[in-house]
């Protein structure tokens, strides 16, 4: 079984020289400062969230930026909103992505949502992440409910287990699609009322919450709340969507 390292930072300012190292994963870990440099293989895959990107000198961060553009424009919408008609209008096109993702997933066999693509989280998985980021950043921080996190909500792989317990949630779950799309759609239905209703003062008000107990305590503002929101629905349909793509591949 291969060896697995959780948060630790033993190798932070590392060097690995000479080495074997096909197969290696780094997942959710801050790499700022990465270099791998004279290495070959083939099918490198990286993913994830970087301010410059270079690869063999050249620095694709702009054309990759551009192309994720392209393909998905959603995504724009959600980056560059700064009124509240930009905020309406954002999450009116990701309803509709949503819709239509959730229709082509209900084709494919159950059990198939379940399955994750290359390590990644299932489409069930997905729909409790977005739930628990809209109750983090929309219900606890902007509406500042009693209660605002669903047991079925799925954090980020980077918090810690004992954390996640203390916001009642439960990971071990193993809800059916139309469990979690109950509360999930209802928490995308409160998402409607507040952008219906949001003024340039309302995106402007500084929250009295921070989205849960392990984020940094800092300021947090409306519209920075909402548009992690907007952010995190256009991504993870593109992330949905690509994976829907290789389930339904392999469906006879």
């Amino acid at each position: 079984m291969a060896a697995e390292y959780v948060q630790s930072d033993q190798f932070r300012g590392a060097r690995i020289h000479l080495c074997e190292l096909a197969g290696l994963e780094i997942r959710d870990c801050e790499v700022s400062g990465l270099k791998i440099v004279d290495c070959y293989g083939s099918d490198v895959y990286i993913g994830g969230d970087f301010e410059r990107l270079v690869v063999n000198d050249v620095d694709v961060t702009a054309y990759v930026e551009a192309e994720l553009d392209r393909q998905q424009p959603t995504r724009v919408m959600a980056r560059d909103a700064v009124s509240p008609d930009d905020y309406r209008a954002a999450w009116d096109a990701i309803e509709s992505l949503w819709e239509a993702t959730l229709d082509r997933a209900r084709l494919l066999p159950e059990a198939k949502l379940y399955e994750q693509v290359n390590g990644e989280w299932s489409f069930v998985e997905t729909q409790r992440h977005l739930l628990f980021a809209s109750d983090a950043w929309l219900g606890n921080a902007v509406l500042e409910e009693e209660s605002p996190y669903h047991p079925l909500g799925y954090p980020a792989g980077g918090m810690p287990p004992d954390a996640s317990a203390k916001l009642g949630l439960t990971l071990e779950a193993t809800p059916t699609l139309d469990e979690v799309l109950a509360t999930r759609l209802a928490r995308m239905a409160t998402m409607r009322r507040a952008v219906d209703g949001l003024t340039e003062s309302e995106l402007d008000r500084v929250c009295r919450r921070k989205p849960a107990d392990p984020y940094p305590d800092q300021e947090y503002v409306v519209r920075r709340c909402l548009k992690v929101i907007l952010k995190e629905e256009a991504e993870h349909n593109r992330y949905a969507v690509r994976d829907l793509a290789v389930l339904e591949a392999g469906v006879d």
